[in-house]
């Protein structure tokens, strides 16, 4: 849809960006990814704040001036696609657009400002996307994705890879600022009256999760999180119980929105959205009564993305996708990552307690990554470590998994004494993930003396619980590396595990 032909691979050691641009009743957004993958990564992001969909439900027209900002900026973006090499650009429009008398002229001089053809999204594709969104972004997704955007709220079952019904409603910030008059009170009655409207998608949604989608929720998250001092500033992934959601979202509404803590990292533009965000979630809450909140960063964009890969890429895992990736660019060599999900395998398959499926691809995970620091001095490896993977762009994760993810490669650089751990992370993650952590931190510790980090070592050196005791093997050839030094991490393994720790040379 513009400038070259897509293409999904490396030319060298460039890969060739894919750019959207959205259109949207509050914002204009351009966010250009590394490649079509199936778990992205932005390389650029950058918004205008134009109003597009102020007034338009009583006016029914799209202002002049938001106009003239939407065509500045999709002129702008189009020079940036054209500096960054973008292969394919994608320009989406939504609600205001849609709903406007004036808006079939504004797309043709919008698509004359960004060069090519301009896809305008009926409520219903919409919600698909956003719904395609969330599947890209969340391992196994259950429950329903709300996409609130400045003119429309888009409802819709997921369940797997499986997209239910949607549905849409006039339900975007501006919008109801607009037809409230900017009446709270009557803009609660709106959001009521069409969510009965919307019974069937709130009913399937009790005690599954509520999808967030949209920048008034992420905002409203941004506050959120700065209220109860959250440690963690990553958004996607950010979960909310109702209970304490619903107490905050009552804050906002009866709050003068300059008040609130925090609220100058959210834009003056945005900010008399974030009541009238507060009054549709509050009424998702009420009548859906989800088991809990997640904020999504993944949605129409990252869902049109989605779309356009092959079967077997859609079925990929991004967190492991975004693992290899990362692996693949900064591990020493990155064929001693999968050599370390084989070994750990081995070993995690000897012992006697249960392991999910859930905490073996976070294991997988955690090898992939287990190199990102060596950069950095001996005495820092394993903050440097943490600040990279308790801050990288992963999907694909929670927020407790990222905490494990951290801990496991931090362990392995300054050993796995309960003391030694981030307290943070350490209660991030939980009882269960952080003794998980230590485990792995601990198998690490053995295998990258045995292999300095280099792959094809750790297949000839096995590593498992036999008879009672933790034992690794070396074979002939690599008798030489048994010493004091493994030996010790060895016995530190397997004190772990409440047992006594061998190495058996040659």
């Amino acid at each position: 849809m513009g400038l070259l032909p897509a293409t999904t691979g490396p030319v060298g050691d460039r890969l060739l960006p894919v750019a959207i641009i959205d259109i949207g009743s509050n914002s204009v957004r351009l966010v250009t990814y590394d490649a079509l993958t199936r778990a992205p990564t932005p390389i650029y992001n950058e918004k205008m704040l134009c109003g597009l969909g102020r007034n338009v439900l009583t006016t029914g027209r799209l202002n002049e001036e938001a106009v003239r900002r939407a065509l500045s900026a999709l002129t702008r973006f189009r020079i940036l696609c054209r500096t960054m090499g973008v292969t394919r650009l994608h320009v989406l429009a939504t609600a205001a657009a849609r709903d406007a008398e004036n808006g079939p002229a504004f797309l043709e001089a919008a698509e004359a400002a960004c060069g090519t053809r301009i896809e305008l999204l009926s409520g219903r594709r919409e919600a698909e996307l956003s719904a395609l969104g969330v599947i890209s972004g969340f391992h196994a997704p259950d429950g329903v994705v709300g996409d609130l955007g400045g003119g429309s709220l888009e409802l819709v079952d997921v369940r797997g890879q499986v997209v239910g019904q949607g549905v849409t409603m006039p339900l975007g910030g501006l919008a109801l600022q607009d037809l409230s008059g900017g009446s709270l009170k009557k803009a609660a009655k709106l959001v009521r009256e069409h969510m009965r409207k919307a019974a069937p998608q709130l009913e399937i949604l009790k005690g599954r999760t509520f999808y967030a989608v949209g920048g008034t929720w992420r905002a409203l998250a941004r506050l959120h999180m700065a209220a109860r001092q959250y440690p963690l500033h990553v958004m996607h992934g950010y979960t909310v119980e109702p209970s304490d959601e619903l107490s905050f979202l009552q804050v906002v509404e009866q709050s003068d929105a300059a008040q609130l803590q925090d609220v100058d990292v959210i834009s003056e533009a945005r900010r008399p959205l974030l009541a009238y965000g507060a009054v549709v979630l509050e009424e998702i809450i009420r009548v859906g009564r989800p088991r809990e909140i997640a904020i999504s960063a993944s949605g129409v964009r990252e869902g049109l993305l989605y779309e356009q890969l092959d079967r077997d890429q859609r079925a990929g895992d991004p967190l492991l996708t975004s693992a290899a990736e990362l692996n693949a660019l900064r591990a020493r060599a990155p064929a001693h990552g999968e050599d370390l999900r084989a070994w750990t395998d081995r070993f995690v398959e000897s012992l006697d307690g249960p392991e999910t499926a859930d905490e073996r691809r976070l294991r997988h995970a955690a090898c992939l990554l287990s190199d990102l620091g060596w950069r950095a001095h001996p005495d820092y490896r394993g903050e440097q470590s943490i600040a990279l993977i308790q801050n990288a762009a992963f999907v694909g994760v929670d927020h407790p998994g990222r905490a494990y993810l951290a801990l496991a490669v931090a362990f392995r650089h300054v050993g796995v004494a309960p003391e030694r751990a981030n307290p943070v992370l350490r209660a991030m993650a939980g009882p269960r993930l952080f003794e998980r952590a230590r485990l792995l931190g601990a198998l690490l510790r053995v295998a990258f003396p045995l292999s300095a980090a280099m792959g094809g070592v750790l297949g000839t050196t096995p590593l498992a619980v036999v008879d009672g005791r933790v034992t690794l093997q070396l074979p002939p050839e690599l008798r030489d590396l048994n010493s004091e030094r493994l030996q010790g991490r060895v016995r530190a393994l397997a004190r772990l595990l409440s047992l006594d720790g061998r190495v058996i040379a040659g």
